[in-house]
């Protein structure tokens, strides 16, 4: 059943391509004469009408709920503007899907020589000849191995003071809605979408599953982060992160300067901070940010900038100051060192 599913959306989404691609754009590219380029245009198609489903059905279905059961009122809808110019450009930028085809030329020569040294190869739908190798169960192994990636990449984006900075972009939104899981420093983007593709490859995920895995993974990371009180229950709560446990990550004193330097990292699934003691099932809304943002005393006030180009130049000058502050204290040291 969930094959046939899934054959149905890829047939769905193969026919729009078609469609839009003869009626739309090759006349164009035949008009500027451009038709060189007319089959890589084809291709990049199915993955901006995907990105353009993905914003269509979460805006649809979760924009409702954040009107209908907000977790809390809004106070500024402006503040939200930037995000959604960065869930338009996350979403149709394809980042992810240009790092997996611009990477794998080079696995195939990896592997290729691999197999001529006779070196073994990570094959995982192969695991199970016959059980692995089905889409529906190769897909859910992918999805559970790069989601364990997923936990340790972002709990080393909290970890180290150099990443945090830029991983600051996404956590110092204080409004949380369906557009705020693309709020990334653009560089954070780029290190995320090359690390997952590179992954993908080295574990055998084939392109049609891979531009799935992405989908589905942007889904459930816009209703993580939606304005709505979405009750998940004791059983789909252990199962996938939810909105009241993504929300805790973002609450201020415990996300990121927590206990342990935070908590909930999980990104799609929660087990992993339920085996590694990272897990929160404190429920009640908190206010969301970080400390620093606070007015003094209980911070500094720090501005982590309004708009979008703010917001990527400031994560460079907070960097920088980092560096500063080590080259200060290095000679510091060597100066005591020296009396």
């Amino acid at each position: 059943m969930l094959d046939a599913m899934f054959d149905r959306a890829t047939g769905f989404i193969d026919g729009l391509q078609t469609l839009l691609f003869v009626d739309l754009l090759q006349p164009i590219f035949y008009a500027l004469g451009l038709m060189g380029y007319a089959e890589d245009a084809y291709d990049a198609l199915y993955w901006v009408i995907v990105g353009l489903l993905q914003v269509l059905i979460a805006y649809l279905l979760l924009r409702p709920l954040e009107a209908l059961r907000p977790a809390e009122p809004w106070t500024d809808r402006r503040a939200l503007r930037a995000d959604v110019i960065y869930t338009w450009i996350a979403r149709l930028g394809l980042l992810n899907i240009a790092f997996f085809f611009l990477l794998q030329p080079l696995f195939f020569h990896w592997q290729s020589l691999m197999a001529m040294h006779g070196l073994p190869q990570f094959d995982l739908d192969g695991w199970l000849p016959g059980i692995s190798d089905r889409p529906v169960v190769s897909f859910a192994i992918y999805f559970v191995v790069l989601d364990f990636a997923g936990y340790w990449y972002h709990r080393w984006q909290h970890r180290f003071g150099i990443w945090w900075e830029l991983h600051a972009v996404h956590h110092s939104q204080r409004q949380l809605s369906l557009w705020s899981d693309d709020r990334n420093h653009f560089l954070d983007e780029m290190l995320q979408a090359a690390f997952f593709a590179a992954l993908a490859l080295v574990i055998g995920v084939a392109p049609g599953q891979f531009l799935m895995l992405v989908a589905v993974g942007n889904f459930l990371q816009s209703v993580q982060h939606a304005n709505a009180r979405i009750p998940f229950g004791p059983v789909l709560g252990r199962l996938l992160v939810s909105p009241a446990f993504h929300r805790r990550h973002h609450a201020i004193g415990d996300g990121h300067e927590g206990v342990h330097r935070g908590c909930n990292f999980g990104v799609l699934l929660p087990w992993w901070d339920m085996l590694f003691g990272s897990a929160s099932w404190d429920a009640r809304v908190k206010p969301t940010g970080i400390a620093d943002q606070l007015p003094a005393p209980a911070g500094s006030g720090r501005d982590y900038g309004g708009g979008i180009w703010a917001q990527q130049w400031r994560a460079f000058g907070r960097i920088g100051a980092r560096l500063a502050g080590r080259a200060s204290s290095a000679q510091g040291a060597a100066k005591g060192n020296e009396a």
